[in-house]
């Protein structure tokens, strides 16, 4: 068969790699492989394969039958014949001595050469009889060390004898080939020790031996390159890893250098170690399928000692170990739920279950009590407890049938009528084993209990023993106790039970007193509080009575009739609801109608439509509401529409409420209220389903509609406005009942109103911010009509003239038009200037009024008026301000000096003073150092006109150290001050 190289090479693997190019030194023999193959006819035996019997030919058969004593007599005749008869021939046909003993040493040598032959023969001739010898055997293991040396002796050959040696390698090679099974074989874990006592029995040195191993190697390889199909090369591949982990276990140590696989065979330490590891698991494997549920020390120790003899890692041999554990109690689980799910009810059946779940538990405790044994290091890895983790049965899918077999285990626990402490320790084991969850095991024992539980309590109540009791709450803690059950759960199912004797009862929609006495003694007999009887009422019978109003309700305004209201009257009292919980009920049902009549009203396209909507709303509350009120209490309701809003009057200024006129209104008169006809209820309202903001609104918009009317649009886009009367204002205080908004909120309603009316048109009077004498008595005669008090009246008014006194303010700071005189004078009318100017209007103000300072020619600075009094006047800070100051006289500073050289050369003296002055004023302001400027004859005419100005003596000194003028030129200056002046005032003549 033509194989491709290429595809050879990319095949490679530790399962049978290729050949290495590089030769080995060692010698390489010829062996024999039993061929591997999936071919069912190809038999395998753990006995080599019958060998023929070789046969001897010419020589062999003389060197075969001659003894070795013979044999070296033969030799050594040949030899000295030979010599004689060459010896003779010589001397015969040379005639001389020289020429006999030349032919006695040629024919000698020829028979040294025959002896020669006959004996290097033997080595063949040996391991010719070796080899039949070994055929002999039925069982080559048989064959000892003894006999192959007595075969050798016998034909005086060394082992180490190339033909003998081979022979025996030819042996070791089939006997190794015919122990290791073929690819489809598992290791049976006897192969090292046969091969390893083998192997000392022919003698074979472990070099030798190693050679062999690599050669099957090599065989394996070849014959994996002959046979071409998929299956086969996984058998071979197979066969090479079984070759590699027996030879490295069967040469120990030394088989790292004996053994050269990856020199060899080109493969990595890692693809050795998966080979080795493998059949490990495999060898080790199948160790533990003679494991069973007997398990005893002396089979932990045996696994042991096993693992350690397939050089099996603990981590690798524990997670078999419990892998195996896991398939015996799989065995008994799958068993279980065999029974579990194919059983009828009968008893039997669960006995069953129960009993197989008895013997995974038995085989955990036994498993747990290895762990803890004290000498476990020599006990099997991967002892412990079960786990059903990496299983068949990890998984959601079996985690039901689980759990099925765990309540079948607590069902049995539960079936003498109390749970033994035992049983509660199993059902945790169990609960381990299934890898159950907390929560889900508590599910399952709560469920089963609570029916137990049931089922005992159903007992002990038809026999009269609970009945009977001393002490109701101490029998059913007992009984508690017995069960394991948590008392709070079976108070939970007291009241459960109370829950559904209570729906019995009033099926038919009443309670009557046969009902109430047997509910009463049921709550006595099982312990339940009160509070939670009257929720269970407020629930059941609220459910009924709920259903009931909402009828009654959704009956309408015309349908509240006599029937409706005996069937209210009866589920009110016979159901025997207390007051406050037949209110809560129908307040809940009553308040969601009135939302949807007030979210019609927000959807409504104008105010008319909304107050229409309103309208509705309280038309709905006293002929359908205040009759339901009535029915459930039992009593006339007629309460005064006056009441809501007297309850809360006292808070609130009587005067208001007589001087508004449209608050006035909505305390109408007897005649009015004996028109109107019986008010509506205010006890169910919306104070706690709306904010407040959202039922001033509502409240609002209804007041605006009674103080326009009813506006009807027609074509044109004209409008006509209904008449209004005073029974809308009736409407009103009844919709703020149902809104629940106290006096306050309706006053607060009425008077934003009359102040939002009375600043439109004070606006309009006032807007060039003038209040006149005939301006006040139109707003007084608008207050009056309106009804807004004097107090408000006057806070609106003053808000329009402050708004437009501001503006006019700010205006004139900015066009600076105001000075610090007029500021003060508006302050002292109490003129709020914070509030009408702005922090940086005013700040600017400040910088002007300094700067007005620094420029007023008066070289005065006082710096109480400018750095508390000012800034104290325009509410500023005063840091700030110090700040502005400094800034602005430092600038001022050198500035006022050029202007007072510039004055003097225009010859203007008396602005040169009034500079110098305000040099002074900055200089006091923020004093400086001397000055420097080019013409030094300048700054003394500087000097001298200010000198004649008649200054102070401090100003003038202070001119004099800013100018730099020392003393005895400022005494010259004052001699020669008229002369210069007299001087200057002809030049001024002559320039004129």
């Amino acid at each position: 068969m033509n194989m491709n190289p290429s595809t050879l090479k990319t095949h490679r693997s530790i399962l049978l790699p290729s050949p290495s190019p590089v030769r080995t030194q060692r010698r390489r023999f010829k062996v024999s492989l039993p061929r591997c193959s999936s071919d069912a006819t190809n038999p395998t035996s753990s006995s080599p394969p019958p060998r023929p019997v070789k046969e001897l030919n010419g020589i062999e058969n003389l060197v075969d039958k001659l003894p070795l004593p013979a044999r070296l007599a033969t030799s050594a005749v040949i030899v000295a014949g030979a010599v004689a008869a060459g010896y003779g021939l010589g001397l015969r046909f040379g005639g001389s001595r020289n020429a006999a003993l030349g032919g006695a040493v040629a024919v000698g040598v020829a028979g040294g050469a025959a002896a020669y032959a006959l004996n290097a023969t033997a080595p063949q001739v040996a391991a010719v009889n070796l080899h039949n010898y070994v055929v002999g055997f039925d069982d080559p293991s048989k064959l000892n060390k003894e006999d192959i040396e007595a075969i050798a002796k016998k034909y005086g050959v060394n082992k180490q004898d190339e033909a003998f040696k081979a022979e025996i390698c030819d042996i070791y090679s089939e006997f190794v080939s015919s122990v290791i099974p073929p690819g489809g074989e598992e290791l049976k874990g006897d192969e090292v020790d046969r091969i390893v006592n083998f192997k000392s029995s022919i003698g074979i040195d472990d070099p030798d031996a190693a050679t062999v191993h690599i050669e099957i190697g090599r065989k394996l390889y070849r014959q994996r390159l002959e046979v071409g199909d998929r299956e086969a090369d996984v058998e071979q591949r197979r066969a090479f890893q079984k070759l590699i982990y027996v030879s490295n276990i069967v040469f120990g140590d030394a088989s790292s250098f004996l053994l050269p696989w990856k020199r060899v065979f080109k493969v990595t330490d890692s693809q050795v170690e998966v080979a080795i590891r493998d059949n490990a698991q495999r060898l080790y494997a199948s160790k533990l399928k003679s494991v069973g549920r007997d398990l005893d020390l002396e089979k932990l120790v045996t696994l042991r000692d096993a693992q350690r003899l397939c050089r099996l890692s603990d981590e690798l041999a524990g997670n078999l170990f419990r892998e195996h554990v896991r398939n015996l109690v799989e065995e008994n689980i799958s068993v279980a739920l065999g029974i579990l799910k194919s059983r009828t009810r009968a008893v039997p059946g669960v006995s069953q279950v129960v009993e197989e779940l008895n013997k995974v538990l038995m085989f955990n405790d036994l498993l747990i009590s290895f762990k803890n044994h004290s000498d476990i290091d020599r006990l099997a890895r991967g002892v412990g407890p079960v786990s059903l983790v990496g299983g068949e049965y990890d998984g959601d899918r079996k985690m039901e049938d689980l759990k099925l077999l765990y309540r079948a285990y607590v069902s049995d626990a539960l079936s003498s009528g109390r749970m033994e402490d035992n049983k509660l320790a199993a059902l945790n084991q169990l609960k381990n084993i299934f890898g159950l969850g907390k929560r889900e095991a508590e599910a399952i024992l709560l469920d089963v209990t609570s029916k137990a539980y049931r089922k005992r309590l159903g007992q002990v109540v038809s026999n009269g023993e609970l009945e009977i009791a001393d002490s109701k709450a101490a029998f059913l803690q007992n009984l508690c106790d017995e069960l394991h059950f948590d008392p709070q759960k079976a108070s939970e199912l007291h009241e459960e039970i109370y829950r559904q004797k209570l729906q019995q009862c009033v099926a038919d929609g009443q309670l009557n007193d046969e009902d109430v006495a047997a509910l009463l003694k049921l709550r006595v007999m099982l312990c339940v509080p009160q509070q939670t009887v009257e929720a269970a009422h407020a629930d059941i019978c609220g459910s009924l009575f709920e259903k009931i109003v909402k009828d009654a309700i959704a009956s309408g305004v015309d349908g509240y009739d006599d029937e409706v209201k005996k069937a209210v009257r009866k589920a009110a009292h016979g159901l025997r609801l207390t007051r406050e919980t037949a209110m809560s009920i129908a307040s809940k049902a009553v308040r969601k109608m009135f939302i949807t009549y007030v979210k019609r009203a927000r959807s409504a396209k104008n105010n008319t439509e909304s107050a229409k909507e309103l309208k509705k709303l309280i038309a709905f509350n006293t002929l359908v509401v205040t009759e339901l009120v009535e029915d459930i209490k039992g009593e006339s309701a007629d309460v005064s529409t006056e009441e809501p809003v007297k309850e809360d009057i006292k808070e609130t200024e009587d005067g208001e409420w007589e001087s508004l006129q449209s608050l006035k209104k909505i305390r109408p008169d007897k005649e009015l209220l004996e028109k109107m006809g019986k008010p509506g209820q205010t006890e169910i309202t919306l104070k706690d389903d709306l904010p407040v903001r959202d039922r001033t609104d509502l409240y609002k918009t209804f007041l605006h509609y009674c103080l326009t009317g009813d506006v009807t649009r027609i074509p044109f886009g004209a409008q006509i406005t209904k008449k209004k009367d005073d029974s809308e204002y009736v409407y009103l205080n009844q919709l703020g009942g149902i809104l629940g908004l106290t006096a306050k909120e309706i006053m607060e309603v009425h008077r934003g109103l009359a102040e939002t009316a009375f600043r439109q048109q004070a606006e309009v009077l006032l807007a060039d911010g003038q209040l006149t004498k005939a301006r006040v008595e139109q707003l007084g005669k608008l207050q009056k009509e309106i009804g807004l008090s004097q107090e408000y009246a006057q806070k609106i008014i003053k808000s329009i003239t402050t708004t437009k006194m501001a503006a006019a303010i700010e205006t004139a700071v900015t066009q600076g038009r105001l000075n610090m005189k007029q500021i003060r004078e508006l302050k002292e009318s109490n003129v709020d200037l914070d509030s009408m100017v702005s922090v940086s209007l005013r700040e600017t103000l400040f910088k002007k009024t300094v700067g007005d300072i620094f420029s007023s020619g008066t070289g005065e600075f006082d710096e109480d008026e400018v750095y508390e009094k000012i800034p104290s006047d325009l509410n500023i800070n005063k840091e700030k301000a110090r700040g502005f100051v400094r800034d602005l006289a430092q600038s001022r500073l050198s500035n006022a000096l050029i202007q007072a050289v510039a004055l003097l050369r225009q010859r203007n003296h008396k602005g040169v003073v009034s500079s110098l002055n305000n040099l002074l004023a900055c200089d006091k302001a923020v004093p400086s150092q001397t000055l420097s400027w080019e013409v030094a004859e300048e700054l003394a005419d500087l000097y001298t006109i200010y000198l004649k100005s008649d200054p102070s003596p401090e100003k003038l000194s202070r001119l004099q150290y800013l100018l730099g003028i020392n003393d005895t030129t400022a005494a010259a200056l004052q001699d020669s001050g008229d002369r210069l002046l007299d001087i200057t005032a002809d030049e001024e003549k002559f320039v004129f």
